[in-house]
């Protein structure tokens, strides 16, 4: 493993560099969510990941205007000067949750500077369509674990996401929503996992402009002219971004591959490392 720093605008950011092989940067999701729950440790086995601190979190800067301005042409500017940094050609690049959107747009935008681009658990759109979506999904999820004694608490937690305002309640939020996003939280892992998520950590940003205009998100009309070798990998179970994105994802870029892990929700490298990494290791080979 090695960490670098660069400067940005100004500001700092930090990525970390883990394995060997061909290249594949690694944006996380949140926004807001430290980077290191996405480690994937069985994909590093045969390709050099490189794990990008968005900014406004971990050890990467704030901007001036924080916690506002995290939109996604901050992240995608920063991505550009990462992949720099590495001095590599061409590269893969993996966007996961929120991360997928900045993926998107870093793909539509940038085509140029990638071998190709991994969807992982993501949407083309956010707003009203993505949140009755996402509680059509949770209400699922609850129905499957009805009687289970502690789903009172997690569908607190879903309950309270959008009154979130400060880096405690975020943490809080982010640790106490784990349970509903893995397919089987309360299986034979629970410990494991009750582990991974009390590490989980972040800062509360705000995915708006500077000034507080909000960004609203649909590459709908765009992904039709996305000329660049793409897998869209969906968790089953997944309740934020559920299948329905991750097939239309598919649909609207042409070539697209899609993967479903059939027994993970939101974290598949996580719940299924090995057929994730199968899936991406196999679309790299393929393609590179």
């Amino acid at each position: 493993m090695t960490t670098h720093t660069i400067e940005v605008d100004g500001i700092t950011q930090r990525y970390h560099v883990h394995g060997s092989g061909p290249t594949l940067v690694a944006h996380s999701g949140g926004p807001g969510i430290n980077w290191e729950y996405l480690r994937m440790p069985v994909v590093e086995q045969h390709l050099q990941v490189v794990y990008v601190e968005p900014v406004g979190t971990g050890d990467s800067g704030r901007l001036p205007s924080h916690p506002r301005g995290y939109v996604r042409d901050r992240y995608a500017d920063r991505l550009a000067a990462v992949i720099d940094d590495l001095g590599v050609g061409p590269v893969y690049l993996i966007g996961h949750s929120h991360g997928g959107f900045v993926a998107q747009r870093f793909a539509l935008h940038h085509a140029d500077r990638l071998a190709g681009v991994v969807l992982y658990d993501s949407a083309p759109v956010t707003g009203p369509e993505f949140g009755e979506e996402a509680g059509r999904n949770f209400g699922a999820f609850a129905a499957r674990k009805a009687g289970n004694p502690a789903l009172p608490e997690v569908m607190a937690v879903v309950q309270a996401i959008g009154s979130i305002s400060n880096d405690e309640e975020f943490a809080k939020v982010a640790r106490g929503i784990f349970p509903a996003y893995l397919a089987d939280y309360w299986g034979p892992r629970e410990q494991e996992f009750a582990t991974l998520s009390a590490g989980v950590g972040g800062t509360y940003v705000e995915a708006v402009a500077a000034d507080g205009t909000p960004e609203t998100i649909d590459d709908r009309p765009l992904l039709g002219g996305l000329d660049l070798p793409a897998l869209v990998i969906g968790g089953r179970f997944d309740p934020i971004c559920g299948p329905r994105w991750s097939e239309e994802l598919a649909k609207l870029i042409p070539g697209a591959e899609l993967v479903f892990l059939e027994h993970s929700g939101h974290f598949g490298h996580l719940e299924e490392p090995e057929a994730f990494a199968a899936a991406v290791t196999k679309f790299v080979s393929r393609t590179s």
